[in-house]
């Protein structure tokens, strides 16, 4: 087939989508594809004129990953890899996504959403975790879990989301084990535990740092790993994602490892150091047959409305 790979794009993300759209790009042609790569942007969409079977969109953040390129390619009648507009849409927003998820009865940490001269909330006086709204990649994130210096460190992480963004989310730190749970064809992959070395998965630790551990040995009980499967599973589902996802869960240690919903990345990463590509691996599915499958199911989905 024909596959035109999308990467790079004008988010703060941009360098993690140059390096996953070349991954996925060398994929494509190791499992026989003849690959056109394109670094498209909201004034540049030359790259969707080029003759393809199927888009292979990895442009993570704002653009690629918030819905206004799938709105391109479904007006354009394009087949394309990965979830559509309005899944896309509500999936990047952390707080649209909590929303539904409350909706459906998922368990999501409290939370408190803040405008610019909004009054600081009490959950901002102990342990919390302070995030932009609309980031994905660990961007804009600050984890605030010493009791002892959460409130003071909260209200500076705050301010450096107002540097940037219009809205700040804060939410309950909740103790125990961190998981990521890959979803491949709206199917649960076994799930990741982090365990970085730092004590803290932000940015660098994903794709930088070389000391955080993602293990599949995770140490919890079975019926655990099955209850988070399941609630990833649902939690995917309400949202209408497709094809490929990856959800963050924290089990709450002071609540019988009770699993809560953190957040979903709707085209989650394809670099060397990527979650959901290991999890497809560890589950007897390589890097060039995952990206392979994904793009011969998308090719024979056809093209999508909005």
């Amino acid at each position: 087939m024909k596959v035109t790979v999308l990467r790079g794009g004008p988010s703060a993300e941009r360098e993690v989508s140059l390096v996953s759209g070349a991954a996925v790009a060398a994929g494509l042609r190791e499992a026989g594809h003849d690959v056109f790569e394109s670094d498209v942007s909201p004034t540049d969409l030359a790259g969707l004129d080029a003759a393809a079977d199927v888009i292979f969109p990895v442009l993570h953040g704002a653009f690629g990953e918030s819905g206004e390129l799938q709105e391109i390619l479904e007006a354009r009648g394009l087949p394309f890899v990965g979830s559509g507009s309005k899944s896309s849409k509500v999936g990047i927003d952390k707080v649209a996504t909590k929303k539904v998820w409350e909706a459906a009865g998922l368990p999501t940490p409290p939370y408190a959403v803040l405008r610019k001269g909004d009054p600081v909330p009490a959950m901002a006086d102990g342990p919390c975790v302070v995030k932009a709204v609309g980031s994905g990649s660990s961007i804009d994130v600050f984890i605030c879990k010493d009791p002892k210096t959460a409130a003071a460190d909260a209200r500076a992480a705050i301010a450096k989301v107002f540097a940037s963004h219009e809205v700040c989310l804060v939410e309950k730190f909740v103790t125990g084990p961190e998981l990521t749970v890959g979803l491949l064809e709206e199917k649960a992959l076994a799930p990741i535990r982090i365990v970085p070395a730092s004590g803290v998965f932000d940015f660098e630790a994903k794709y930088k740092r070389n000391d955080t551990e993602h293990r599949f040995d995770t140490g919890l009980p079975p019926e655990t790993i099955k209850q988070c499967q399941d609630l990833c599973e649902r939690a995917n589902a309400v949202l209408g994602c497709m094809d490929l996802a990856r959800i963050d869960v924290m089990l709450d240690e002071g609540a019988g490892l009770t699993p809560y919903l953190l957040e979903i990345n709707t085209l989650p990463g394809f670099t060397p150091k990527s979650l959901l590509p290991e999890a497809a691996a560890h589950g007897g599915v390589p890097f060039p047959k995952l990206v392979d499958r994904l793009a011969r199911r998308a090719a024979e989905r056809g093209p999508r409305k909005a």
